[in-house]
């Protein structure tokens, strides 16, 4: 019976030693994957990290594509609309300098070619105001009057008038306008311009004689009795209204 009871015990140490032994193994095998686990979720960590970055930086991209395109394109209408502004300004600049090139040479043009030339002049001097300015302009024209194509027509004789009321304003002043009107009718040429005089710059109308003056000889030494010019200032409006009889001019110059 004792040989019996020292087996027993023996065959429990054995087996306390291989379960301790067991545990052991176990809890390092366990240990050692619980740590490669870690790693392991680290790497993807780190590697769902870059992704991310990369989908951001990818998203940046896309965004970046979508709106350079409408930027350029924003641009572009605005260069566009300043292009074609430029453009016209010199295509009206180009029929300005032609007029004075190759037609203000000649003693007479017609009403046609004068009337032409001061549009493309007031179109030119457009370029310097903003759209809000208060700019008027009126024309009324008869096409079939009898002397709108005749050589009758004292070229840049509406330069003097236009450019006053531009060079003579105050752009920028709240009340300030510019309305200018022309029309032919049975012979007879009407050009009526009023600006709003500015307060400013009274050196430069000191010195703005001239151009006024030599209208005022050119008109008495071509048309003598056949024009009028009508010039008057009130309340800071200045007012010029030149009526030529073209018609009856062109009679006394037909048949004399």
């Amino acid at each position: 019976m004792e040989g019996n009871y020292y087996m027993i015990y023996d065959y429990l140490i054995f087996i306390g030693v291989f379960a301790i032994f067991f545990f052991v193994t176990v809890s390092i095998y366990l240990f050692s994957q619980n740590q490669k686990f870690k790693i392991r979720n680290a790497q993807l960590s780190e590697a769902n990290k870059i992704i991310e970055q990369r989908l951001n930086e990818v998203q940046l991209e896309h965004i970046g594509t979508k709106l350079n395109p409408h930027l350029f394109k924003n641009i572009l209408n605005s260069v566009q609309s300043h292009a074609y502004q430029t453009y016209m300004s010199l295509d009206k600049l180009a029929n300005v300098l032609d007029y004075i090139l190759y037609e203000s040479n000649n003693k007479f043009v017609s009403p046609k070619e004068e009337l032409n030339f001061a549009l493309s002049l007031i179109e030119i001097n457009k370029i310097k105001i903003n759209p809000l300015f208060d700019f008027r302009i009126k024309s009324k024209i008869d096409k079939s009057d009898a002397v709108y194509e005749e050589k009758v027509f004292a070229p840049l004789i509406s330069v003097d008038l236009i450019e006053n009321a531009f060079k003579h304003t105050d752009f920028l002043a709240q009340d300030s306008f510019i309305a200018i009107h022309m029309d032919l009718e049975d012979g007879v040429f009407r050009m009526k311009v009023s600006n709003k005089a500015s307060l400013k710059n009274a050196l430069e109308k000191e010195k703005s004689g001239f151009g006024s003056q030599s209208l005022d000889q050119r008109l008495k030494m071509i048309y003598n009795n056949y024009y009028s010019l009508q010039k008057n200032s009130k309340n800071g409006i200045f007012t010029a209204e030149l009526t030529i009889n073209l018609g009856e001019f062109y009679d006394k110059v037909r048949y004399s």
